[in-house]
């Protein structure tokens, strides 16, 4: 790796120099042949992406840097989103294993 340099701030100096999104492949390319980073890590890679302010994942697994880009472009409204089948079924199993939690006793009631 870089000295002192994590990949996502690697990332964030190509991104810099580029002025526009780029596709995950070609950003992770390009951050592990600066690194030095194997396949191993590419995992690791995408997860400091998704958890560092700085950048934005757009569509088709484009990246960009989130001060380049509108708040409407980044973010979703969750409100909007509808639920899938599958969603309910999940949530009415959630719902279900929680009425049984509280149907059990209290290990101090033994």
């Amino acid at each position: 790796m870089t000295a002192g340099k994590s990949m996502a701030d690697v990332a964030y100096d190509i991104m810099s120099k580029k002025k526009r999104s780029i596709a995950f492949n070609r950003l992770w390319a390009d951050v592990s042949k600066i690194t030095g980073a194997g396949n191993d890590h590419v995992a690791q890679f995408y997860s400091d992406l998704i958890l560092d302010p700085r950048f934005v994942n757009l569509k088709e697994n484009k990246w960009d840097l989130s001060e380049r880009r509108k708040y409407s472009e980044s973010h979703i409204d969750i409100s909007e989103l509808e639920l899938t089948d599958d969603d309910e079924e999940e949530e009415e199993e959630r719902e279900d294993d929680e009425e049984e939690e509280e149907l059990l006793p209290e290990e101090d009631e033994y």
